[in-house]
């Protein structure tokens, strides 16, 4: 009996396998056939293809300027010209040739660009299709050298790592809070994370916007947030629904997240050459980041955490802007940051359901504990503290 089964089970693997395979063969066959035929043809008129081109890096040094620009469009395209403050510049190209759909280049030009000023470059296809960049403010393009990357972190350790320190420092204070007390501070969680979690969408989208097209930005924001979000309840809720001690790395693993996007942006700003502007960032972002220790500290009101439990939150939570700082000074493009930006707002978007949860299961009542007076008054501070604090950070 047992010889019939496993040879009943032999045969339908085999037609498993015989199905399977038939349509790859089909298709492959389809392909075949329309590479060799080419059976649009009879539908080209002669106009040239479309064409897209996007600059992803800007270098300038002693050399000249480098461009990093990614083709788009139906076919590959040809750089003929460019034009750097309408004058024609010889240029070399790496690799040279067609850039092919979704393929990138690096345009080198001898250009003597001034410190300080602004410089606008325009690249001409032999279509004659012309793309335009601009250079707002001219400044040597930071170099991966041990002195810079050291300054860098301190400036990560300042924006991220300090003020998430200084939040949890509270925690000897907030222990003393009552039932009430606890039910404000875990909305003021939710309302400072889903300030992050909008201002992290909105910042994604953005960026996706000005990547180029074969990425598809705004949708892989979306994929990306939504795989981000199921991924971590997933694992979030493997043992259990989270509280305590796992709830907080949770929350602090979101702020990370969101705080690499952060340090993207102020490690693009000193690149670009605004380093009052950067300086300023680098304030505003300080402040802006306090509460976030906070909200971490919520959920281990009622236990005693070891001094390396307080490390590793802050650091997971605060570490992250310094990663930022190096990738966004050194080399970073919008499609990388707006992924950045669309994996942490998943990742926000997790810790909120789970703190929700948390806050109901705390209080022993379900949805109407949202209309209580402490956490409706802890979702508008929340909320309200980082509007405040996020219009020193915004240009």
């Amino acid at each position: 009996m047992s010889d019939t089964l496993l040879r009943s089970a032999a045969r339908s693997a085999k037609t498993n396998l015989v199905w399977l395979a038939l349509p790859l063969i089909a298709l492959a066959i389809a392909v075949a056939s329309i590479v060799s035929t080419d059976p649009l043809s009879g539908f080209r008129n002669g106009a040239p293809p479309v064409e897209n081109l996007t600059f992803e890096r800007t270098v300038l040094d002693e050399s000249g300027l480098r461009l990093l620009v990614r083709a788009g469009g139906s076919e590959p395209m040809t750089v003929a010209q460019v034009q750097v403050d309408d004058a024609y510049w010889q240029f070399t190209q790496d690799p040279p040739g067609q850039i092919a759909r979704g393929q990138v280049a690096w345009l080198a030009l001898p250009f003597p660009w001034v410190l300080g000023e602004a410089h606008a470059l325009k690249v001409v296809t032999n279509t004659g299709a012309t793309f335009a960049h601009d250079i707002a403010v001219a400044v040597p393009t930071p170099q991966p050298t041990a002195g810079q990357l050291r300054l860098q972190a301190l400036v990560g350790i300042i924006v991220g790592i300090v003020p998430v320190a200084v939040g949890l420092m509270f925690y000897p204070v907030l222990r003393g809070v009552g039932q009430a007390g606890m039910a404000f501070l875990l909305s003021l969680t939710i309302g400072l994370l889903a300030f992050l979690l909008v201002d992290a969408s909105a910042e994604a989208l953005e960026l996706a916007s000005v990547a180029a097209a074969i990425f598809q930005g705004p949708v892989m924001v979306v994929l990306a947030a939504l795989g981000s979000f199921l991924l971590l309840m997933a694992i979030g809720r493997r043992g259990g629904v989270p509280t305590g001690l796992a709830l907080a790395t949770y929350i602090a693993l979101g702020i990370g997240l969101h705080n690499l996007g952060e340090g993207l942006a102020i490690g693009a700003a000193f690149a670009a050459g605004s380093a009052g502007l950067g300086t300023f960032l680098v304030l505003g972002f300080a402040l802006h980041n306090v509460t976030e220790g906070i909200g971490i500290a919520a959920p281990i009101l009622k236990q005693r955490p070891s001094l390396w439990a307080f490390a590793g939150l802050t650091l997971l939570a605060g570490g992250p802007a310094v990663i930022g700082m190096w990738l966004g000074s050194l080399a970073t493009s919008a499609q990388w940051s707006a992924l950045a930006l669309a994996i942490g707002a998943g990742a926000i978007l997790q810790v909120i359901v789970e703190v929700g949860a948390y806050l109901m299961r705390q209080s022993g009542k379900r949805i109407e504990v949202f209309l209580t007076p402490p956490v409706m008054g802890g979702l508008a501070a929340g909320v309200a503290f980082m509007y405040v604090t996020a219009a020193l950070v915004k240009i």
